[in-house]
């Protein structure tokens, strides 16, 4: 056991509550959220910056010593990589996105630049018993994932946003829709149940009005899977509802086609039941088309209506509309409407 002053904590080790000074140990269990300490190798112009458990993001820097977890990542548009089978002190790893995810880049992004390379310095204890100095290795999480959860929601109203790839304008939209539904006094609760552990998201749908919000990695997972999707979502389902929030609006990261558990989640006849509404964000029209498709033939459900790039100005949204039949505003420019369609859905005796 050595003590350290770390830099920076990431935000995907907020719930360890982690201080600034720290005691890192040499042995490192190689599993997915067990936090380890590192010391960044090199500088980077672009994608150089964290995000801290405040929810700040701060500039990285050669020489800087920082705390994440492991898992792995894969992106689209951004790092793919794998978790390490093996770690041990001075063993070179990657930080694989802006949450503090570490592991072994496989495939990088031409604009990304190359990742940032790091030492490894150990695994980070904590002391879990009052009095004594026993540590163990901290990981991510606050609650426990039940597999054979039993889903709850109450009759709550949920809308779920899914989108035809990463950065398809998912959290806008997201948070446009709470932004009106709050504008309506409705109270709402919100969480994003898919992707790799970072906390803007969410906190942004905190900016938007939302009253209680969750995040996958509350639950010790920093990167979704097929497996693991479904459960993580029946348990934010739950933890949302319990609250008796007036609607539950959830954001399902990355897209239809993606890694991160999205189709297992729709193909879930349970939470497929609860959903009231699902709104699709597209890049182009040959997406949207694509993502209707998919939701219609795949998952026998008719999406709400169209959002994203695809709907940046009446030239998509018009070609939506006519060849698929299903609304199309733009939730940037378009929020009122977008917040009407679904009022109106929703909550037609509020209209």
């Amino acid at each position: 056991m050595k003590p350290m002053i770390v830099d920076k904590v990431a935000s995907v080790a907020s719930s360890c509550e982690l201080g600034r000074e720290l005691r890192v140990s040499p042995d490192i269990p190689c599993e997915e959220g067990v936090v380890v300490a590192v010391e960044v190798l090199n500088n980077k112009s672009s994608y150089n910056q964290l995000e801290l458990t405040s929810g700040r993001m701060a500039q990285v820097k050669a020489g800087d010593i920082v705390v994440g977890a492991l898992g792995h990542r894969h992106a689209l548009f951004g790092y793919s990589g794998h978790m390490p089978v093996s770690l041990s002190p001075g063993d070179t790893v990657n930080i694989l996105n802006l949450g503090g995810v570490i592991g072994i880049c496989d495939s990088v992004t031409p604009d990304r630049g190359s990742p940032f390379e790091c030492r490894v310095l150990g695994s980070v204890l904590h002391f879990p018993v009052l009095g004594e100095r026993i540590g163990r290795p901290a990981r991510v999480g606050i609650h426990t994932l039940h597999d054979t959860l039993t889903l709850k929601t109450g009759g709550i109203p949920v809308v779920a946003l899914a989108g035809t790839c990463m950065d398809a304008g998912k959290t806008a939209a997201a948070c446009a829709i709470i932004s009106r539904f709050s504008h309506h006094g409705l109270r709402v609760a919100a969480f994003k149940a898919t992707g790799v552990s970072l906390r803007r998201d969410v906190l942004a749908m905190e900016d938007a009005g939302a009253l209680e919000t969750g995040l996958f990695t509350d639950f010790g997972v920093v990167t979704t899977t097929p497996e693991s999707g479904p459960a993580l979502t029946r348990a934010l389902l739950n933890q949302m509802a319990a609250g008796r929030p007036d609607v539950i609006v959830f954001e399902l990261g990355d897209g239809l086609l993606g890694a991160y558990g999205v189709q297992a989640i729709l193909s879930s006849a349970d939470i497929r039941g609860v959903l009231d509404a699902v709104v699709l964000c597209a890049n182009d029209p040959v997406a949207a088309w694509g993502g209707v498709t998919l939701l219609r033939n795949n998952f026998d459900i008719e999406p709400a209506l169209v959002t994203g790039r695809a709907t940046d100005n009446s030239v998509g949204s018009d070609m939506i509309i006519e060849q698929l039949g299903v609304p199309a505003f733009n939730a940037l420019t378009q929020e009122t409407q977008v917040g009407a369609t679904l009022m109106q859905k929703l909550f037609p005796e509020r209209c």
